[in-house]
């Protein structure tokens, strides 16, 4: 996510941070460079233009001049104008007290609307929340099948009805989850591979109707302006309170993240960054800002650690790593919390400092941690708890029943013993290691 983008605007970056005094010409020359970055982003050109205007305003003012860390000092600026760019402050959803609070996604089809909406579902049940997704969609094939799907791949109810009608279906889907005692109704609604009156007046009825406490606009990353063009006509005719932008774990380069909001001056409340259901997060223009400038993003990480790791999993491993009985099924639990947090390249990305020259090239296979987990689901118990008597005939069996090689198996059992190591000789301090690892 971003990875391009930023990676560009860290070189430009970094070679005005190299030089030791700045001067209006070299100031001049780096927005430039900028500029043509953020327009190869798919970044709206005016939102471009006047995003350099006011970092070049800022930018040659005394106190930056005559600045003893003046490179510094630009990039502070242009933190500052990108999280303003993209919002300032993050504006969570608004789930009103009725009973339920309706929530109405609207967006052109193949946005993500339908996935998004078991996303959504999940991201408000694991905040307390009884939530369920309604089938609006009458006219796709399968739409409603695919809802229902994507219902019981996260345990939450879906609402169908035989009809042709979505505002009916909409108006008795409330009616059901007022006396199912629901908090929040997600509507799937239909969408047109492009934008049609009869879909704009069907929207504007079904809103007309239920009176949705959130519209939530759903737009493709991956569409650079044209998601932000579409944007602007969803707004002059249906009006939204918010943007969810889906696919941003692709070939996303991040134009339509930051000019979205400066066009329709309505605020990105979530990012779709995964395939997997639990894969959303809700937007924070700081942390972005933050992520896109190579700076990381620590309390989404944390937050996504606290999330992901069970306390009272971790308490009982610290005590087994200060004894020193730390065993391969104790790896394997941690593994499968972190892979809960997320891809590894992500998790990475929110580190401070990983877009420095030495880890630039770092790439993470994710498939690794595959290869892992098959290899000591291929171990016995015993062998798990006691990896000291894997022999050479025990090492082929593993291979085998793992799909891996007895040299793969070898480099983990290696891996594993100079872990060890590590933590026997880590004897002073309170023991805290990432993750719980």
């Amino acid at each position: 996510m971003f990875q391009e983008l930023g990676e560009k605007l860290d070189q430009v970056i970094r070679k005005l941070k190299g030089k030791g005094k700045l001067s209006e010409q070299n100031i001049a020359d780096t927005m430039r460079e900028i500029r043509r970055v953020l327009l190869e982003a798919d970044v709206n050109y005016k939102v471009a233009k006047q995003f350099i205007a006011d970092v070049h305003a800022k930018a040659i003012g005394q106190a930056v001049l005559k600045s003893i860390t003046p490179g510094q000092q630009v990039v502070k600026i242009i933190y500052d104008e990108l999280t303003r760019l993209m919002g300032e402050k993050d504006v969570p959803i608004n789930i009103s007290n009725a009973l339920p609070s309706v929530i109405l996604l609207v967006g052109l089809q193949g946005s993500g609307k339908t996935t998004l909406a078991g996303k959504l579902g999940l991201f408000l049940r694991k905040r307390g929340k009884n939530p369920f997704l309604v089938a609006a969609d009458v006219y796709r094939p399968a739409a409603i099948q695919q809802l229902k799907v994507v219902g019981k791949a996260t345990g939450i109810d879906t609402f169908f009805l035989e009809s042709s009608d979505p505002v009916e279906i909409c108006k008795k889907a409330v009616v059901h989850g007022r006396t199912h005692m629901k908090d929040v109704a997600i509507i799937d609604t239909a969408g047109r591979l492009h934008i049609d009156e009869a879909m704009m007046d069907e929207l504007g009825k079904i809103k007309y109707a239920i009176k949705p406490s959130e519209v939530l606009f759903v737009a493709d990353g991956m569409t650079g302006q044209d998601a932000v063009n579409t944007a602007k006509t969803f707004l002059e005719r249906i009006d939204f309170d918010g943007v969810v932008l889906t696919k941003m774990d692709g070939d996303a380069r991040g134009g339509a993240a930051l000019s979205i909001r400066a066009i329709t001056q309505k605020p990105i409340k979530f990012l779709s960054v995964g395939e997997k259901f639990d894969q959303l997060e809700a937007f924070f223009p700081d942390r972005m800002a933050s992520r896109i400038l190579g700076m990381g993003d620590v309390v989404t990480l944390v937050e996504k650690a606290q999330e992901a790791i069970d306390t009272e999993n971790a308490a009982k491993l610290e005590k087994k790593l200060r004894r020193q009985e730390f065993t391969l099924e104790d790896f394997f639990d941690q593994l499968q919390q972190i892979k809960k947090m997320g891809p590894l390249q992500d998790i990475l990305s929110m580190i401070p400092g990983m877009q420095n020259k030495a880890l630039k090239g770092l790439k993470v296979d994710d498939g690794a941690l595959v290869k892992v987990e098959a290899i000591i689901n291929s171990m016995t118990r015993e062998e798990r708890r006691k990896p000291q008597i894997i022999n050479g005939s025990r090492r082929k069996r593993i291979a085998l029943g793992s799909g891996t090689t007895p040299t793969d198996v070898n480099r983990l059992l290696n891996q594993f013993t100079m872990m060890k190591k590590m933590i026997k000789s880590m004897k002073h301090g309170k023991f805290s290691m990432p993750f719980g690892i």
